[in-house]
């Protein structure tokens, strides 16, 4: 079954909470052999002690709490198994989650340490209903090990809320709402005890007094977190991955376990969305595949391009690159029920006609050739191991060209070209920065007669110059930037060179003299 999805989202917005209450002690299980009959703790350093920083649910059922002293766990369980916490490894694997969930909604967010949110707005017709949805994603998540608690919700803070403080259930969603304790509205400390104290100790309670008197009273962050808990305020979801302009995807009722298959899936899914950036005048340049595995897991792999394009060969060739250079290879596992192609990035590409005369057509094939050289090569090396040298609108030689990775936009600059016949009026190779010398000149505004540079020294026999450089006139004005005075000179043996004057006499009283650059 393939599908295309467009920019346009219902109004009407339904939200999934997921909460992954063990998520660490589940990770590290994936790896390490469970302790035997212990309770297992990660602890780390917080306020000047060690402390738990989560538990699994054998320590949480014998009283071992988040944030409890190491020292006092150890008092209260003798037999315990305490693992240093390791955020990155849990930020690591609630991501790679986030990507698996992703073929419920292209909108996921990431609710760290320990959650995801998911936009299902639309997403329920393909499995039946938001209940059948649900059990799809409890099924997935339980062959990974995870334990889960979940809500459905008309807001994404309604939604987490039920998730993880929720206790027992209610016949709506509004009225399990109210029922929540006030400490859903996660405020301060201080604030959620002023609230339980004076007998506000459920959502409901709160929402019955006025709004003017809670904010007077608990101050503007208690009555905002409840008006987006209740829906009357924006909860707005900051996804993972911003929903892109054009996909197509396709599921199968039998899993794919072939990558030569899926391959050949995904490079139909290229010409479906090829056709409708076609419909809208525009062309890719970023091209995103995800390919879902019937365990629950996702993988992603992303290519860019110099150019936009709606070309299928090309975006398969580098799509083709990519996968070769992989260095963990693409594995289907027990197959992949869904392939999606996101083109999150869309430039204008307009119809071109090129002219009937051979050497327009020559002059167009040459410069798409290069280009897709450059995005082979961007593709297997990486982004920023094939630069460009682009020019930049400045008269300052070392800032006249900037180094940047071959895949961006071209700069409308040109490059300035020498008269025909006449040398080149910059060096090949310029120094950065350029290198001090010793100079000897008839006269102290003068050409230079002799130089030392690197221990040698240089009899200039033939100079042309001087070439006046002002500083751009922001720096004159804020720093007092000096004047150069260039020159090209030859010294006996052949050899050209690219010198400067760095300031005039009535700038600086004593002008230190650079080499910038040699000619070939």
């Amino acid at each position: 079954m393939t599908k295309k999805l467009s920019g346009q989202m219902p109004t009407k917005r339904r939200y999934l909470a997921l909460f992954f209450p063990f998520l660490p002690a589940e990770r590290w299980l994936r790896t390490a052999p469970r302790p035997p009959d212990a309770p297992l703790v990660f602890a780390e350093k917080q306020r000047g002690a060690m402390r738990l920083a989560s538990v699994d649910a054998t320590a949480l059922g014998v009283g071992l709490r988040v944030g409890m002293p190491l020292a006092d766990a150890r008092a209260q369980i003798g037999e315990l198994a305490v693992v240093p916490h390791d955020p990155v490894l849990d930020q690591d694997l609630l991501d790679r989650l986030a990507q698996g969930c992703a073929r419920y909604s292209p909108l996921v967010a990431l609710d760290a340490p320990d959650g995801l949110i998911l936009d299902i707005a639309g997403a329920e017709h393909l499995y039946g209903g938001e209940a059948e949805l649900v059990r799809d994603v409890e099924r997935r998540l339980a062959r990974l090990g995870m334990t889960l608690r979940h809500a459905l919700g008309p807001t994404a803070d309604a939604a987490r809320a039920l998730a993880r403080y929720q206790t027992r259930p209610a016949p709506d969603e509004s009225q399990a709402i109210r029922r929540l304790p006030v400490a859903a509205l996660e405020l301060e400390a201080e604030a959620t005890t002023a609230l339980v104290r004076a007998g506000l100790k459920t959502i409901g309670d709160l929402a019955s007094r006025p709004m003017a008197n809670i904010a007077a009273r608990f101050g503007a962050d208690a009555a905002m977190a409840l008006r987006r808990l209740l829906g009357d305020a924006p909860s707005p979801l900051d996804p993972r991955i911003a929903l892109p302009p054009v996909v197509a995807e396709r599921r199968f009722a039998e899993p794919l376990g072939s990558t030569a298959h899926a391959t050949k899936v995904l490079a139909e899914l290229v010409g479906e969305a090829i056709e409708e950036l076609g419909e809208r005048g525009k062309g890719g340049r970023h091209f995103r595949a995800t390919f879902f595995r019937s365990d629950g897991l996702a993988r992603s792999i992303a290519i860019e391009t110099g150019h936009p394009t709606r070309d299928t060969g090309l975006v398969m060739r580098l799509f083709a690159e990519r996968m070769d250079s992989l260095a963990d290879p693409l594995d289907p596992g027990f197959g992949f029920d869904m392939i999606r192609l996101a083109v999150p990035r869309l430039e204008a590409l307009g119809a071109t006609q090129l002219k009937l005369e051979g050497g327009a057509v020559r002059a167009a094939n040459e410069g798409a050739a290069m280009d897709e050289l450059a995005d082979r090569l961007t593709t297997r090396l990486g982004r920023g191991r094939v630069r460009r040298l682009r020019p930049a609108d400045t008269h300052i030689p070392e800032q006249a060209q900037l180094e940047l990775p071959a895949i961006d936009a071209p700069a409308p600059l040109l490059w300035q070209e020498p008269e025909p016949g006449e040398p080149p009026t910059r060096p090949f190779h310029l120094f950065d920065p350029p290198q001090p010398i010793e100079v000897i000149a008839e006269v102290p505004d003068g050409p230079p007669h002799h130089f030392r540079w690197r221990r040698a020294t240089h009899a200039i026999r033939r100079y042309e110059g001087p070439e006046r450089i002002a500083a751009e006139w922001w720096r004159r004005r804020d720093n007092g930037g000096l004047t150069r005075d260039y020159y090209r000179v030859e010294d006996a043996q052949g050899r050209r060179f690219w010198l400067f004057r760095h300031g005039l006499y009535d700038e600086k009283p004593d002008p230190r003299w650079y080499i910038h650059g040699v000619f070939a």
